[in-house]
């Protein structure tokens, strides 16, 4: 979808100077010419995008608790990963769903897509609802150590107010749920 304001405080990129290529993320800076004429530099991350599941079995969300690294603790959020390289978004939230937690599901559908930090990242995470579950085996990545719960919607709020949740993406899928319980529409 374009807008005519798309372009209306675009920044033109002069250069782009590599930093660092890893495994997820890479990093660049970009000297672009600002509105005005004059010039600045722009840090960024690039990121292959990511997908979120808020899983729901009855009144219940599920959940997986593991640790991060860059916060040095353990954290509560939904179900998540990276994209592969040409995979669908909703391929990929079927496959996170299932590695994470076991479940499968007989219907994925997007609630939203959003940037995580434009302010300095391209990361794009596509969050789907999944409902009508069925049971499997989890087979979380190897180097992911994680716990499953599934959690009601006062246990979510509860975890968010002792900051064990405090990423936007559960963040956001909690609020999202509060809606729909409360029969809005999203």
């Amino acid at each position: 979808m374009s807008h005519k304001t798309d372009k209306k405080f675009e920044e033109i990129t002069l250069s782009t100077e590599p930093i660092f290529q890893g495994k997820i993320i890479s990093l660049q800076v970009d000297t672009v010419q600002l509105p005005n004429g004059s010039t600045a530099t722009r840090e960024i991350v690039r990121h292959p995008g990511a997908v979120a599941v808020l899983a729901l079995i009855g009144d219940k969300m599920l959940v997986v608790e593991q640790y991060r690294k860059p916060m040095e603790k353990s954290q509560v959020e939904i179900p998540a990963g990276k994209l592969d390289p040409g995979e669908h978004p909703q391929e990929a939230a079927a496959r996170e769903l299932a590695e994470e937690t076991g479940y499968r599901s007989a219907s994925l559908k997007l609630l939203s897509s959003f940037y995580t930090s434009p302010g300095f990242a391209d990361e794009l995470i596509h969050l789907y609802v999944a409902d009508d579950l069925s049971q499997g085996e989890a087979r979380p990545d190897e180097d992911e150590f994680l716990e499953v719960e599934a959690i009601t919607l006062e246990q979510a709020q509860h975890y968010i107010r002792e900051g064990r949740i405090s990423d936007a993406k559960t963040i956001m899928a909690v609020y999202a749920w509060q809606i729909m319980k409360l029969g809005g529409t999203l």
